[in-house]
């Protein structure tokens, strides 16, 4: 086998939380689809899903809309009875749902923080424990959870002067325990076959203020923002044999910001 083809995935399959979503979902979805995965996305609008994988379908790729509400574990169990009733296995797991609960740490309340919660731990926590039994059946898979580098390092308050962005401190809090629960999946599930990864990816460019824009692409060292094609070679890389030898990493899609 060439090295090229180690970034294959032929035949496998794949699902992704959110996978239809606007921001990351989207391009984690197709970059899978594009190395050969058969791509399930699933978020809580299965029409969203369905017309998402039909324009994959268009493209020549192999894809299904299913539907999945993260912050309730009964959904995560019928998707999973699903999948496997459907496809008999999963392959790769790439956890993108986010609950997105807003505010800044003066606004948010105790409710706010059950509620992101229900999704962005508990739900979390019990998709990958519904999928990962199944691969160390199989004595293979790839966990893959899209962090922030806001799981790693501090908001800078700086980069939102002149502008009405809030921060979210539950947005950190999830993101840095995803990080470590990533590092746990891999350590105790490496010698049966599971590899357990994160990205990170910085700023993605959304259409935000122009004081946020400039601010941003003055301190990152490679001058701009993350855009739809950055973060697909990212996850091809962890959930192929190209990475076969990579577990328990949180890979920094950053341009940067994080070696300041």
């Amino acid at each position: 086998m060439g090295v090229l083809d180690k970034f294959s995935l032929k035949g496998r399959i794949a699902l992704v939380t959110a996978g239809a979503g606007p921001l990351f979902g989207s391009s984690l979805s197709e970059g899978l689809a594009e190395a050969g995965a058969i791509v399930i996305v699933a978020s809580r609008s299965l029409e969203r899903n369905l017309r998402f994988a039909e324009g994959l379908v268009k493209k020549g790729y192999d894809a299904h809309g299913m539907q999945l509400d993260i912050a309730d574990i009964d959904s995560i169990h019928r998707l999973h009875d699903q999948i496997l009733e459907k496809f008999g296995r999963l392959d790769i797991l790439v956890n993108s749902a986010l609950a997105r609960v807003g505010g800044s740490f003066e606004t948010q309340t105790p409710m706010d923080w059950m509620e992101s919660a229900k999704g962005d731990m508990v739900g979390l926590f019990t998709i990958c424990k519904a999928f990962v039994p199944d691969m160390v059946r199989q004595q293979k898979g790839s966990l893959i959870n899209i962090s922030s580098i806001y799981g790693v390092v501090a908001n800078d308050p700086t980069l939102y002067e002149g502008t009405t962005m809030l921060q979210s401190p539950t947005y950190n809090f999830v993101k840095a325990g995803m990080i470590n629960l990533t590092r746990h999946i891999a350590n105790y599930y490496g010698k049966k076959g599971v590899r357990a990864n994160c990205i990170s990816p910085g700023g993605y460019l959304e259409n935000q203020p122009k004081p946020f824009l400039d601010n941003y692409r003055k301190r990152v060292p490679l001058g701009r923002l993350l855009d739809n094609e950055d973060i697909k070679g990212a996850v091809v890389f962890l959930a192929s044999d190209a990475s076969a030898y990579v577990t328990g990493i949180n890979l920094m899609l950053d341009g940067g910001w994080t070696s300041l």
